[in-house]
């Protein structure tokens, strides 16, 4: 049998994902109402609902969700306009790789979160400096990343393209960008989900709206139950923005195998 099989199907495929769902919050409940575990650490998954509907009919859940959701986008939207040309560009020409390969991948490894106090002292308190945050955690991972599916593009493609009669510019328009598309595509969804694991990182300093910040202030003030459905929230928020990349990919790539994972 083959490492990689396609004998399931779509619902098969559904219902083990639902499973595990289902497992961890048999699990939590376990824990919780048999009093394993105090409800002062770990609420019963009855009161997260009770708080989570509360903060939904006060509209404190979703003025928040709609704040962070404007952050994490825009940060992403501005560092995918730029890491999606230069990655290319990285992955095509060896002059610009080498030219912005080695810094990008020491930044890399700096926590966004060290840069915070700069970013306030250069930026102020607003808007700025909570997208930035989102920006420089998820820029230059996502641009190397988009310069390596740049390098897996075929070589025997380009070479076929040229012996046809392409061109320079042309070979990169007509040929590299779209075979490296659906690459670019899920590198987008993948990092999506790194903009979105800054968030409370984005708002913890210097916020006074938001996800991050609302889970800041319930930490302080014990509120164990609206910690939770703020985090679940956030999960949420990024499992629907994973689902909506893959069935972008399906649609506009439908003759890759399976999609994406």
């Amino acid at each position: 049998m083959p490492l990689y099989s396609t004998n399931i199907t779509t619902r098969q495929y559904t219902a083990l994902g639902l499973s595990h769902f289902i497992l961890l919050l048999i699990f939590w409940s376990l824990l919780t109402y048999t009093g394993l575990v105090s409800s002062m650490f770990l609420p019963t998954p009855d009161k997260v609902l009770s708080t989570g509907w509360e903060l939904i009919t006060n509209g404190v859940l979703l003025e928040n969700t709609l704040i962070s959701t404007y952050r994490v986008a825009a940060g992403f939207i501005i560092s995918a306009l730029i890491a999606i040309p230069l990655g290319m560009l990285m992955g095509t020409l060896r002059p610009v790789e080498g030219f912005f390969e080695p810094m990008f991948g020491f930044i890399r490894y700096l926590p966004a979160s060290a840069f915070i106090p700069l970013f306030i002292l250069w930026l102020g308190l607003g808007e700025s400096e909570k997208i930035m945050v989102i920006f420089f955690g998820t820029f230059f991972q996502q641009t190397l990343m988009i310069m390596n599916v740049a390098k897996d593009v075929s070589k025997d493609l380009v070479e076929v393209s040229y012996t046809l009669g392409a061109k320079g510019i042309k070979v990169f328009t007509k040929v590299i960008f779209p075979a490296a598309l659906p690459g670019i595509v899920d590198t987008l969804r993948i990092t999506f989900g790194w903009a979105w694991t800054y968030l409370v990182v984005a708002e913890i300093v210097g916020a006074n709206s938001g996800l991050g910040y609302a889970i800041m202030m319930a930490a302080r003030y014990g509120q164990i139950g609206k910690i939770f459905v703020f985090i679940v929230t956030i999960g949420l928020l990024g499992l629907i923005t994973d689902l909506l990349f893959k069935w972008l990919y399906k649609v506009l790539f439908p003759w890759q195998r399976g999609g994406v994972a």
